[in-house]
């Protein structure tokens, strides 16, 4: 009969040492420390698994928020541009009124500049305006050609006309006392 000795102390019955390799017994086995180490590999896992789930309830937290946030925004942009729209609308009414206002170069505003014009220029009286559209004739009396150059000087001076022409000026005859001319001028109107 054969005879294992599973203690790995040498049999003494044949004198022989039998060589076998015999696990040492002093310290942590080591199925021990790959089981410590699975749990703390474990640990570990969770530890990251609970640190990621913080962070991304967190990110959904703000996500919230800002959802909120963006929400309340939209609320003010749309009261905004419809408060920007109803100033523009105001705006372009307005607009359209002062331009009504400025075009609104009738004969009564015409006629009080040339009236004006005439009154603050010396020996020069108006006999005749003649309104054609595009342009005003002119005509009237001076005590001189001078008077006359200093009139349409005047008139150049309002802003109403383009262009302000003598058509022409003649002595008048009938007056014996004292020199006067006849003129006749052209004034262009200015479009704008």
């Amino acid at each position: 009969m054969i005879k294992i000795n599973l203690l790995g102390t040498p049999s003494s019955k044949h004198g022989k040492a039998a060589a076998m390799t015999v696990m040492p017994t002093d310290g942590p086995s080591p199925l021990f420390a790959v089981f410590v180490v699975l749990v703390l590999a474990g640990l570990g896992n969770g530890a990251w698994y609970f640190m990621l789930d913080k962070k991304a309830k967190d990110v959904q937290q703000q996500i919230s928020v800002a959802d909120q946030t963006q929400k309340r925004l939209a609320q003010v942009k749309a009261a905004y541009l419809e408060k920007q729209r109803q100033a523009d609308l105001y705006k372009r009414r307005v607009d359209v009124i002062d331009q009504l206002r400025a075009n609104q170069k009738g004969p009564a505003n015409l006629l009080a500049t040339v009236g004006d014009t005439v009154n603050t220029t010396e020996a020069v009286w108006l006999s005749k305006m003649n309104d054609t559209g595009a342009n005003i004739e002119l005509n009237g009396t001076a005590l001189s050609n001078n008077a006359v150059a200093n009139l349409i000087a005047n008139l150049r001076k309002t802003g109403l006309f383009k262009t302000v022409e003598i058509k022409e000026t003649v002595q008048d005859a009938s007056v014996k006392d004292y020199q006067a001319f006849n003129f006749t001028l052209t004034c262009e109107k200015d479009k704008s």
